[in-house]
């Protein structure tokens, strides 16, 4: 079993500033890719960002959020932030934290989501 615990949402104007973390726990071997993904009333579950360990590393982002987004792993074992800048009232969502993991038994592999935390971005 593995537990994800976002936090950092809020309320912040268009233009500020919010960093989102999540700590991953639980029965984990080792973390295959953790990141961020949203969702706004009546739409779909989206990417936002996401780091992957396999093959050496990679980072991914959403168009919609490079150039303003940074996602990095924190030195806690199994963190993750999310720093968003220059947000816009399009980001408004609920923001849900994932985790791609190999747990202790061998060859197991599971996803898990965070309960999620609410950013709105208004004046």
């Amino acid at each position: 079993q593995v537990q994800l615990v976002e936090s950092g949402g809020g309320l912040v104007q268009p233009g500020g500033s919010l960093r989102l973390s999540c700590a991953a726990s639980g029965s984990i071997f080792s973390v295959n890719a953790m990141g961020w993904y949203r969702q706004a009333p009546g739409k779909q579950r989206e990417l936002v960002a996401i780091l992957a360990s396999g093959g050496g590393g990679s980072t991914n982002y959403a168009d919609f959020v490079k150039g303003r987004f940074t996602i990095s792993r924190g030195n806690a074992k199994n963190t993750v932030y999310l720093q968003m800048n220059s947000l816009k009232p399009e980001d408004t969502a609920v923001y849900y934290c994932y985790t791609d993991v190999y747990g202790l038994r061998l060859g197991e592999q599971s996803a898990y989501w965070g309960q999620g935390t609410q950013v709105t971005v208004s004046s």
